[in-house]
């Protein structure tokens, strides 16, 4: 099997397997998932959602956030990893949306990944959830299920590595849904120490039992 026939299968059972595929961070605005993304990092998306209701009624804009403290914003996010550096970047962050884009969050990577705390992985993340465009975000869970299912190779060995080649052989009209489908299934099948592989519906073509 040639590498394209290898994307077309996994695409065609992600299509089919996760057709409605999306975030599972709760947010109401696109300063919202940016704030959730950039809490996110190091972090489960479950804990980030369990905090960030109380921090988007304190802050829904960007604003709000830009008039807090850092220690106002901290007490909301303490229970998540990081949260000094992180209640120091959302502040910040805050203020530059407020001062440069009239508090909206702007859509392109070059923009993004100016803001403290805000890198080309969480950059990636908005371009695709926010504003649809054909961004793909590698955290662990796509860089780990990208090499075993052999969608990039063992010899990728950095996230950027694995996105270019996702990027070179993924549709672009499915980039956005296969940033999450990697996602998801890293976090429920393909997981890091057990992964399930009994239950995995792409096992037939799975390089993880040759590569890893």
């Amino acid at each position: 099997m040639n590498k394209k026939e290898l994307y077309n299968q996994v695409m065609d059972y992600f299509q089919e397997a996760m057709p409605n595929a999306e975030t599972e961070l709760h947010y109401g605005s696109v300063f919202q998932l940016l704030v959730a993304v950039m809490l996110s990092a190091q972090c489960t998306d479950k804990r980030v959602n369990m905090i960030t209701p109380r921090l988007f009624e304190a802050f829904p804009t960007a604003e709000a956030m830009a008039k807090a403290t850092e220690e106002e914003v901290l007490d909301y996010i303490r229970s998540i990893s990081y949260p000094n550096s992180k209640a120091k970047h959302l502040v910040e962050t805050a203020k530059i949306l407020q001062s440069e884009y009239q508090g909206e969050v702007p859509n392109s990577l070059e923009q993004l990944i100016k803001l403290p705390g805000v890198g080309r992985k969480t950059a990636n993340v908005v371009q695709s959830v926010a504003f649809g465009q054909a961004a793909m975000a590698v955290d662990t869970h796509v860089f780990r299920v990208a090499r075993r299912i052999g969608l990039a190779s063992q010899k990728c060995k950095t996230p950027l590595a694995v996105e270019k080649e996702l990027m070179k052989w993924t549709p672009t009209e499915l980039v956005p849904r296969a940033h999450h489908w990697l996602i998801l299934h890293g976090r429920y099948v393909c997981q890091a120490r057990s992964p399930k592989c009994d239950s995995c519906g792409l096992l037939g073509i799975c390089k993880r039992k040759i590569d890893n």
